[in-house]
């Protein structure tokens, strides 16, 4: 009896300290927001900038986490930003937030509206709106910065932070990776981000323990016909009738050489060609957007897109010397993002013993969204990545939510950053947990 009530008590002091440390981490969190954070969150709001263009984001970032104390360095892959914490031995682990807005008039209705405008990398001026939450996912990375460097004594290792520019138009991550991301900096055993789901009650934690999101190819189609007059259709080849045979019959790629138990995706999302009503023209171009969740199908998809452009045009009489021309991005592409399950699971079980197992939450795909973490993450890279959702929206009004990438998009920015930072804290301690001391906070 004198054990059980020794080994009682002493279990008790333990999960009392896990307790109060838990605690002290949410209070702490929440002191940074209400004295800095909330007001980052505010700057970042009103001053989205597009992909590839975020001068002053960058600027901002490298200046919040140098006077954290991280060693800093700016212009990796264009505007992308690295920060370093060591800590002594143990695991690399990189923590990444994406930083660039949308070319969207923002229609919030929140005071602090972005009225942003930029000139594009094409010349075109935009407006400019964080409407996809990465103003959220920067101001979390200070956050989370701010308490990794705060426990230090909790935690052994290196730690990468990466501010990543041109997530929205998919090149950010790679174009980090061909400057020397993990050549120059500490090459991560592991990889962290979030992002922040309008779908997703504020306070909830989804974190999948397979595939994340799809991978995704920019084609584009110039199908070239032979000119004549409307009224004489045989005396040309008319490529508005090839290009529309070739929409159609894209499909069938999808319904017939893809099994139905796989994730597939082709869209025509633009098709532009004519000048006038009796004018048969000679040139259709087409713009595709291509999704997959494996390889293997991402490659049935990109063949069978040529093989039906090219078969369908001499099917319809194209002269050899005018068979489309199939041109696949080489900026807008990026893999699968797929998680490691077993990193997966140990981040998951960590945020659900810090936070509380009712915080968690299945959220099932409901479509093949992108997102190019996946470079970080490759297979042939040997980083095990997490990507996981932190929930933005009021419970009462998930349903009428306006969704991503829309003006009408807001997200409750205290909730989504401070369960941003509170999750990024325990999953990056988890990781990087001293020998015998596997728990989180």
């Amino acid at each position: 009896m004198k054990r059980l009530l020794i080994a009682t008590v002493a279990w008790a002091a333990l999960a009392g300290g896990a307790l109060a440390q838990e605690s002290d981490l949410r209070a702490s969190i929440q002191a940074d927001y209400d004295n800095h954070l909330g007001s980052l969150w505010d700057w970042f709001h009103r001053n989205p900038e597009l992909s590839g263009l975020e001068v002053n984001t960058a600027a901002r970032m490298a200046t919040e986490l140098r006077a954290l104390g991280y060693e800093v360095t700016e212009g990796v892959g264009g505007t992308g930003v690295v920060a370093l914490l060591r800590n002594g031995d143990g695991p690399t682990v990189l923590m990444r937030a994406d930083m660039d807005g949308l070319p969207v008039e923002e229609r919030s209705g929140l005071a602090n509206a972005s009225t942003a405008r930029q000139v594009d990398r094409d010349g075109q001026e935009r407006p400019v709106m964080h409407a996809c939450g990465h103003d959220v996912h920067i101001t979390a990375l200070v956050g989370a910065a701010r308490q990794m460097i705060e426990r230090r004594d909790r935690w052994s290792g290196t730690l990468v932070l990466v501010v990543q520019p041109a997530e929205e138009r998919i090149f950010g991550a790679r174009e980090m990776l061909e400057d020397g991301l993990y050549e120059r900096f500490p090459r991560p055993d592991y990889a962290l981000a979030f992002h922040v789901a309008a779908g997703q009650p504020a306070g909830s934690i989804a974190v999948p323990l397979d595939v994340v999101s799809s991978s995704s190819d920019s084609v584009d189609i110039q199908v070239r016909g032979v000119g004549t007059h409307g009224a004489y259709p045989h005396m040309g080849v008319d490529p508005v009738l090839v290009a529309s045979q070739i929409v159609v019959s894209l499909q069938s790629i999808v319904s017939r050489q893809v099994s139905p138990l796989e994730g597939a995706v082709i869209t025509v999302g633009s098709i532009h060609g004519g000048t006038k009503h009796n004018i048969i023209g000679e040139r259709v171009d087409l713009q595709l957007t291509v999704r997959s969740d494996s390889p293997e199908v991402r490659e049935v998809l990109l063949d069978g897109i040529d093989r039906v452009a090219e078969n369908t045009a001499r099917a319809l009489g194209v002269p050899e010397d005018r068979l489309p021309i199939v041109t696949r991005s080489a900026t807008e592409t990026t893999p699968a993002t797929i998680n490691d399950p077993e990193t997966a699971q140990r981040v998951r079980d960590a945020i659900a013993a810090g936070m509380g197992e009712d915080r968690m939450v299945e959220a099932p795909r409901t479509g093949m969204g992108a997102e190019d973490f996946a470079y970080f993450v490759a297979p042939g890279n040997g980083v095990r990545g997490v990507y996981f959702d932190v929930g933005g929206t009021l419970p009462s009004e998930v349903d009428t939510a306006a969704g991503h990438h829309s003006p009408e998009f807001r997200i409750e920015a205290e909730p989504s950053v401070t369960v941003g930072v509170e999750a990024m804290v325990l999953a990056g301690m988890a990781l990087m947990a001293p020998d015998g001391d596997a728990g989180a906070e």
